[in-house]
Formats: C-alpha cells, structure tokens, sequence
C-alpha cells in the first residue's frame, strides 16, 4: 500500500516547532489577515450523542498563505484524537496532515492571551483559574506569557486533582499557587479569571468578580454548556470574541443575555478588531470578558507557522 500523499506530522514535531510566544505570534497574524477581509473562517458544526460526547468539525481559509484547513475531533469521556488537515488553497492537494493535540493546546491558551493582552489591566498580577483538565496548563501559561504573574489561585471540584495541579504549575512554570475551597474564594480580588470547565450550569455569579476584572470564559463551547451567569455580561464593558457567528449559534450564555437582537449582538466585539487597532480596555471599564469559541482560522494559523518551523 502506497504512503498517503502529504507530510505526517506527529505530536513530538508540533511541540518542537512551536512555543507558547510563537503561538500567540501566529494567532495575531491571522487576527490581523481576518480584519483585514484576507481570511475566511467554516462556522463550527457539531453533532452531539450519550452523556458528554460530541463530534466537531471547524476550518478556514487563507489564500494568501497558499493554505485552507480543516480540523474534526470527536471529544469523549474516554479521549479524543484531533487532526488537522492543510491543503494547498490553489490545487487543492494534501499537504500536511498534523496531530492536533498539542496544537489545539497552544492554540485555545494562545488565543485566550491574545485576548488577555488587549483586555486585562495592564498591572494585573494574579490569575483564578476555574478547572484542572487537559487545557488548563496551557491556559495559566498562556495569561503568563503576557501578564507578570506573581500568584495563581486553583479551584477544581476534586481536591486532589486540583493539588496536582497546583504542583505541576509551580514545576512546569515555575509560578507561586494557592489552591482554593470554592469559586467565590478563588475569584474573589483576582485581576484575571480564567474559566476551562465543563459544566452545564453556571458556576461563576454576576456579582463575584472583584471590578476592574478581565474573564476569560474558555469551556462552554456548545449551547448545553455554560459557566458564567448571563448576567455578567451586563457589568462588562468589553464583550470579545473569537467568532461573534460562532458565538451567535454555539455560546449558550451569550445566547441567553443577547436573544435574537441583532442591536445586542453588535455590542460584542471580535477580537481581530481589538488587535489590529491596538485598542486595549477601557478607562474605569468594570469588568471585560472574553468569550473563547475555537476556530479554524486560530488552527490554521498554527499550522501555518508549525509547517514553516519545521521546513
């Protein structure tokens, strides 16, 4: 049987080719390119089965780079097995096939720093982190990368995985942890909260940030999801996303507060605007939010720059 055509590339060469720092590099060339109408996001579609799984599929388009992309996963309670496929924009030919786990590691904590670095007070010293799983390194050494962090507060509903945790980020990223009994204590005076659950109900309440907060809502990327009461968004001053279509169809909590009203929707903002203008939060904001959908483009974007490291 004949090789596939197209590069194979493993996990052990994306973790080589690309760092926390030239992710969040890449990510804002695309947001740049989006702004700019160089780019072309496929809306997210899922189909959903048993208890927690779920079937996704996400891509974009980049002609000026000579690439489209497309990544599918299936998420199970037993794992998951990402791929994203890289074609040639002009001939449509397989050019690369890439194990996207890592990549889609440094692309959800890559994309929740880009927005970090626009919308956080630029003093902010301390991240709450809600949730333990998978993401949730990635996600503290994301906000690191663009924040002096002198302290991160853990909460996770198992107490000895969210030890573990606290133990792995002081080893991995050499940062200070305190690990917290419930939300409120872990959010409570935080500058920076971090969300990456996936809970069903919200677990975050209107009135528990501390004003002059930044939160990063990272787990609910599915309508039956949620982890912020709806409520919140009122007090912001910002609401970002990464795909404001996406979060039109997908964000169960925006979905709540905006309706169908398109005037409500137009308050939300993406987050290529807020990065190709430079403008950064707001003087006496109360609070900014951001709301993390995924998207092909932030994979492609990656792609791109882990396929040119590598050559």
């Amino acid at each position: 049987m004949s090789e596939p055509p197209g590069r194979w590339v493993v996990e052990a060469e994306v973790a080589a080719a690309l760092d926390m720092a030239g992710a969040i590099d890449a990510l804002e060339v695309g947001l740049r390119a989006e702004h700019a109408g160089r780019a072309d996001n496929l809306i997210k579609t899922h189909v959903l089965w048993g208890a927690r799984s779920s079937l996704h599929a996400i891509g974009a388009v980049v002609p000026g780079w000579g690439y489209a992309a497309t990544k599918t996963w299936a998420s199970t309670p037993a794992g998951s097995a990402p791929h994203l496929l890289m074609f040639d924009s002009d001939d449509g030919s397989l050019r690369a096939v890439i194990q996207a786990r890592r990549l889609g590691q440094l692309r959800t904590g890559g994309i929740t720093a880009v927005a970090t670095k626009a919308l956080a007070a630029a003093d902010a010293d301390e991240l709450a982190i809600i949730g333990t799983g998978k993401q949730a390194l990635t996600q503290v050494a994301g906000v690191a990368a663009v924040r002096a962090l002198r302290r991160v507060r853990v909460f996770g509903r198992d107490r000895e995985k969210a030890a573990a945790f606290c133990a792995r980020i002081e080893a991995e990223l050499g940062l200070a942890t305190v690990q917290a009994s419930t939300v409120d204590e872990a959010v409570r005076d935080a500058p920076i909260v971090t969300l990456v659950t996936r809970a069903t109900e919200p677990f975050l309440d209107a009135g528990t940030p501390t004003p002059g907060a930044h939160v990063n809502a990272v787990g609910a990327i599915t309508p039956e999801r949620a982890e912020f009461a709806p409520k919140l968004l009122a007090r912001c001053a910002v609401v970002a996303t990464d795909s404001v279509e996406q979060a039109r169809k997908l964000a169960g909590e925006l979905r709540e507060f905006y309706g169908a009203d398109d005037v409500g929707w137009d308050s939300v903002a993406a987050l290529s605007g807020l990065v190709a203008s430079g403008v950064g939060r707001p003087p006496g904001a109360d609070l900014t939010l951001f709301k993390s959908m995924g998207t092909g483009l932030s994979d492609l974007s990656l792609g791109v720059r882990c396929l040119a490291n590598i050559d």
